[in-house]
Parts: structure tokens; sequence; C-alpha cells
């Protein structure tokens, strides 16, 4: 593994969060309470020893940077190796590579010089949208058995979800069609947005297609975009793309939908994620007290962080560090971020809550009825708004950060 890179690629602006990545990149928003989206990547590379690894940073990366410490939580402080952040550059490529990238193969296409010279036999990409476990030894060991120059890790979702990924045809272990973002998917077999490269045959094709696509592209944009418009069809019509199924559970938490149905999901069960003691989620943990719940409380399948105080209802909902349920608030199906205020009597359900937001007394915000898989039944609160006491928010509705209702 001391012969394999990591690429993280910590995604663009993340607009499908909406308000809740406003002024967070989507890697850095909190799953279970007391983890970051981008701890599951990095803990996963951790644990199978890989110990090189580069974290793109695309937006608002200060958010990032402060959440990985320097690689610490997950012994990548290191001198030799260890993490280090990509920041988008200025003045050192062509016209076309400066700046912001367009996609993530775009992404790669930029960093292809600094692939080159860091000589590894391996290269991993991944997403760091997404909640998994994966070896990634035996991706690595997989691939370089089967001397092939991309292998792409797999995983069945619901057909009606699969719009939503590159859509993979696979026969005898190789993939032999790609269709991406299709209207009408055949099926649910998706690329799990975590690959496996052979170095020089990566930058090779992306080169030859960046000759291809670059001069019709618009200034700023080499033509590559996403894996799944161009590089990854390219890999495939050659013949020698792999493909290793991901045993086990995988979710994008990439829309406020997907967001709030893994949480769900992981109320009922730890799905094989959070309670390994050989597989533990590393994560900058902040120093709070324990959790309360006060006389009257209750709380029904639902995840309480620390520093909670509970005197209300909670149901099938999860409360961050510090998030406050007073006496006679109910908090349904939903997912509250760090240091939330519920006031007395006030209902929060099919919501999304972002940190240090007020709901004051009385207020409802959501309802009890909504589809909970209808993203524009959701709501969405940013970060410090306040619902005036006695206030209605209805279902759908997005409070921009620092807002009011």
């Amino acid at each position: 593994m001391s012969r394999t890179l990591a690429i993280v690629q910590a995604g663009g602006a993340g607009s499908r969060m909406d308000v809740l990545t406003r002024e967070r990149a989507k890697p850095a928003l909190p799953v279970a309470g007391v983890y970051q989206l981008i701890d599951f990547s990095l803990s996963n590379l951790s644990h199978s020893g890989v110990t090189d690894v580069w974290l793109s940073v695309q937006y608002h990366g200060a958010s990032l940077e402060e959440q990985v410490a320097n690689g610490r939580p997950w012994d990548l402080d290191r001198t030799r190796g260890g993490l280090r952040l990509l920041m988008p550059e200025e003045g050192t490529g062509s016209a076309d590579e400066d700046g912001f990238a367009r996609g993530n193969a775009d992404e790669l296409f930029r960093i292809r010089d600094q692939i080159r010279r860091a000589g590894h036999e391996v290269v991993l990409v991944m997403s760091a949208d997404h909640l998994y476990r994966l070896d990634f030894s035996a991706l690595v060991d997989a691939h370089l058995a089967s001397g092939d120059d991309c292998t792409v890790v797999t995983t069945e979702v619901d057909p009606a979800d699969a719009s939503d990924h590159a859509v993979l045809t696979v026969e005898d272990g190789r993939v032999v069609e790609v269709s991406y973002k299709p209207e009408h998917p055949d099926g649910g077999l998706v690329a799990a947005e975590v690959f496996a490269y052979r170095p020089d045959v990566l930058i090779e094709v992306l080169e030859e297609l960046h000759r291809e696509l670059g001069p019709e592209a618009a200034a700023g944009d080499t033509g590559l975009g996403d894996f799944g418009e161009h590089l990854l069809p390219r890999l495939v019509s050659r013949g020698r793309t792999g493909a290793f199924p991901l045993d086990g559970y995988w979710r994008d938490l990439g829309q406020p939908h997907y967001y709030l149905r893994a949480h769900r999901e992981l109320l009922r069960d730890d799905l094989g994620l959070l309670n390994d003691p050989d597989w533990p989620i590393l994560t900058r943990h902040t120093q709070r007290s324990p959790a309360r719940l006060l006389d009257g409380a209750e709380a029904v399948d639902s995840m309480l962080s620390s520093a909670c105080v509970v005197a209300g209802r909670v149901v099938r909902s999860v409360l961050g560090p510090g998030a406050r349920v007073e006496a006679g608030a109910t908090v349904s199906d939903s997912v509250i971020f760090a240091d939330v205020v519920v006031g007395s009597g006030a209902v929060v359900a099919g919501a999304i809550v972002d940190r240090h937001c007020r709901i004051g007394d009385g207020a409802r915000v959501g309802s009890f009825d909504v589809d909970l898989d209808d993203d524009d039944a959701l709501v969405l609160l940013g970060r410090d708004s306040t619902v005036a006491e006695g206030a209605v928010v209805a279902p759908g509705a997005r409070l921009e950060p620092g807002g009011s209702a």
C-alpha cells in the first residue's frame, strides 16, 4: 500500500444540498451527530494502510481544513507522505487549467503532472460524498492481479435512484458499458465513485481526451467534465476496465432526501459502519459533556450527541452536540446539527436544521405528513437562522444562513 496514492475529491459547491452547503464544503456535513462525511473516506484509507492521501478542496476549503486537522485523527500527519491538501491554483498551466475545476475528471487532468511525478503504482480516486466501508487493500490487490487499466467499485442501488449515478453493465467481471445519469436506467448497478487506476494509462487517456475536447470547451474549461461523461466511457471502450463489487452498505449523501434517508437507516441498525472496534470511524472530536434526558423527556429510535439536553420528545431523529429540545417540544424524522435550540412547545418534522439555529416557542417547522424521500417536501434551515415564536415554516421551505421566518 506504500506504492498507492489516494486522491479524495472533496467536490465543488454541493448545490443540491442548498442552504446547508452555502458556507461549508459538502464533505464537512455532520453524520450521525458526531462525525463528518469526510471521516468515512479517510478512516477507510487509514485502516487499509494507505498513507499517501491527497485531499482536493475546491469550495470552502477552510471548513475542511479545520476538520481534518492535518490528518492527525487518521495518523496522516507525517513527514513522508501523509495528508496533503490540493487547492485550486492559477498561473500553473494553460489558460483552460487555471482556477476551479469543472468536474472531477477535469480536476484529474489539472493535477496529472503531480500524479506523474509522484510515481505511484496505483492511484485510488474517490468522492467524499458517500457513506460506506471498504478495505482498499483488497481493491488494490484485485486491481493489480487483473492487470486492468482501471477497476471500478460497483454497488447496487434502487433502480429508482440509479439515474443519479453512472449505471454499468458488467460481464465476466469487466465493465462493458456505462450510461451516465440516464433518464430511464435499465437497472441498479452503479459506480460507487471509487476507482483504482494505472497512473500511466489515466494520464494518457486524460491527455487524449483533452486534445479532442479542449478546443471546443469554454474558456477556463478543459472539456473533460465529470468522470462519467468522457473518462470512464473511454476507458471502458479500451476493454480493460474491471469491476470490484462492494459488499455491504453504500449511500450517496449528496441530496437532502438521501442525507435524511441514510440517517433514518442508521437509527435502525449500525449497518456495519459505526461500532466495529477493529474499524472505528476516526474523527476530530470536540470535548463536551454527556447528553441529558430531563424529567418527562422521551427519545425513541434516535441518536443524541454529547451535551444534548432533551426535555421534550425526540422521535426517529439525530441531535448534534449541544442541541436542546425544551419541554413540550417535538422533533420527528429530522436531523438537527450542533447547538440548535428547539423552544418549548415547538414542532420540527421532516427537516434538516443547521447549527446554531433557534426555533421559537410554539413554532411549527415542516410537517409529520410529508414524503421524506421528496427533496421538495423537506425543510432546510441554514446556519444561524431563526424561526420566531409561533411562526409556521411550511414543508419544502428553505432559510438561508442567518435568515429568519
